[in-house]
C-alpha cells in the first residue's frame, strides 16, 4: 500500500533534507539496501533512537528522497501479528538538484528523439562507438570494478552467483522513451569500461530485467 506521491518541484527541499549529517547517514543507509527498510532497522545502523530515525526518514520521505510502503515482517501475518510496519525505500524517481536549474535530461530527450527519428543506422552505430569510447575512458577511475560503476551512477551488487547486477539505471528518465537506443548505449559504455580494466568486454550482457539495469556483467 503505497502512500500519495510527493510533489516533483522539490529542490529547496531536497537540498534542506540532505544538508543534516545525520540525515544524509540515514539516507546513505536506505539508499545502500537492496530491499526496502524499517526504522529500528536504520537507528541500529546509523546508531541513533528510534523517534530521532523515524523523524530523519519521514523528512527525507516528505522531500521525495525516500519512497514509504507499509508490511508486516517477513514470516509474520494473520490474527496477532500486529498492525503492517512503515518502511523505506529510495524513490524511485529521478532527483537532481543544481543552482540555478538545468534540464540535461531535455536535451538528451531531445536528441535521442531526434537520433530514433533519423532511423540512420550509421548514426547509430556511430553512438555505440562513442559510448564504448567513453566507458574505456573510466580506466582514469581506478581498477577497481564495483567503485568505478558506482562512480558513473550505477548502484552494482554481486549476486550469489558472481553476476554483478546494478539496481537502478542511471538514464532511465531517458531509457522509457528510446528503450532500445539508450539500452545499446549502456550496453558498449559497459563493455568500454570492461576493455579499460583488461577485462573481457564480452562479460557484460544485454538482458533487461525488472527493478535493474538491462546489463548483467558476468564473473570471469
Amino acid at each position: 500500500m503505497e502512500e500519495a506521491p510527493v510533489p516533483a518541484d522539490l529542490d529547496a527541499l531536497e537540498l534542506d533534507a540532505l544538508s543534516n549529517p545525520v540525515r544524509r547517514r540515514v539516507f546513505d543507509h536506505v539508499a545502500s539496501q537492496s530491499a526496502p527498510v524499517r526504522r529500528d532497522e536504520v537507528a541500529e545502523a546509523v546508531g541513533i533512537s528510534r523517534t530521532l530515525a523515524a523523524y530523519h526518514l519521514d523528512r527525507l520521505a516528505e522531500a521525495g528522497l525516500l519512497s514509504t510502503s507499509y508490511a508486516r515482517p517477513e514470516g509474520r501475518g494473520g490474527p496477532g501479528a500486529g498492525r503492517p510496519a512503515k518502511q523505506y525505500a529510495p524513490a524511485r524517481d529521478e532527483v537532481s538538484v543544481t543552482i540555478p536549474p538545468r534540464d540535461y535530461g531535455l536535451l538528451a530527450e531531445i536528441l535521442a528523439d531526434g537520433v530514433a527519428a533519423a532511423d540512420s543506422p550509421a548514426l547509430h552505430q556511430a553512438l555505440v562507438t562513442a559510448s564504448e569510447r567513453r566507458g574505456r575512458a573510466t580506466e582514469d577511475l581506478g581498477t577497481d570494478l564495483l567503485a568505478t560503476l558506482s562512480a558513473c551512477g550505477y548502484e552494482p551488487e554481486r549476486t550469489e552467483h558472481g553476476d554483478i547486477e546494478m539496481r537502478n539505471c542511471p538514464f532511465h528518465r531517458i531509457a522509457q522513451r528510446e528503450t532500445a537506443l539508450v539500452c545499446g548505449m549502456n550496453h558498449a559504455f559497459l563493455r568500454g569500461v570492461l576493455t579499460a580494466r583488461d577485462d573481457a568486454p564480452d562479460r557484460a550482457e544485454l538482458t533487461p530485467g525488472p527493478d535493474r539495469c538491462c546489463v548483467v556483467i558476468h564473473p570471469d
